[in-house]
């Protein structure tokens, strides 16, 4: 039964990519024919998301904002696909990438922070915190697994990925603001700070463990692995 579950979830996963890789192809291919790059693409996105986020997060239009991110969100996918066509998929790349990552996610959960903080939108000192909390331990995760692979060691997988939390806050940020149900957005918060917490709690025991079964390796004279973010 697991393992029928375990192929149903990998079939439906490649269905998904091969339904974007459609989209985004003719997308990309046309980019890419003017003459943009794919680390273009990527500083692109990210100052949309960014702009998206902390333009009208803080008004308390997030369902627009929502709109607005997730327009740009898509660049993610043609920045890799374009990258892969053109051959120049490069460690610098990867790099960017990931590093503008961090940026966005700062910028969607810092507009949603700015939300609670304005006396005339969400007017709450304890959701501003919260959603704080869950930015900070955002960025914990994946530094905790850039880390470890820099030892030479794993730490991904966990409670609450990168993706997971993304698609969450956004979606249901645009149906509370939407249907005018603040608790919904309030409650997936709530859910990705715990969620992110767990996930450096466990990602931190992965490692420990890894380190503990293999004392002769423990030391910080290990090959270093290339780091990698979730």
């Amino acid at each position: 039964m697991v393992i029928w579950l375990d192929y149903d979830r990998v079939a439906m996963l490649n269905r998904f990519r091969q339904f974007w890789t459609k989209v985004i192809t003719p997308i990309a291919t046309l980019l890419l024919k003017l003459g943009v790059s794919a680390d273009m693409v990527t500083l692109v996105g990210t100052i949309g998301v960014s702009a998206g986020a902390l333009i009208f997060f803080p008004r308390g239009q997030l369902w627009i904002g929502v709109v607005v991110i997730t327009c740009f969100v898509f660049s993610d996918l043609i920045d890799g696909y374009m990258a892969r066509t053109s051959g120049t998929s490069s460690k610098w790349g990867s790099f960017l990438d990931s590093t503008l990552d961090r940026i966005a996610d700062g910028a969607i959960y810092g507009g949603l922070v700015l939300y609670y903080a304005n006396s005339r939108a969400g007017d709450s000192t304890l959701m501003a915190a919260v959603t704080l909390w869950a930015l900070v331990m955002g960025a914990v995760t994946s530094y905790a697994r850039a880390k470890a692979e820099s030892l030479g060691l794993k730490a991904s997988g966990g409670l609450a990925e990168r993706a997971d939390r993304l698609v969450f806050t956004l979606i249901l940020a645009f149906f509370s603001d939407l249907l005018n149900l603040p608790i919904l957005l309030e409650l997936v918060i709530w859910y990705v700070a715990a969620a992110s917490t767990i996930t450096v709690v466990q990602r931190s025991l992965s490692v420990r463990k890894q380190v503990l079964a293999d004392p002769a390796n423990a030391g910080l004279d290990t090959p270093p692995a290339e780091p990698k973010t979730d």
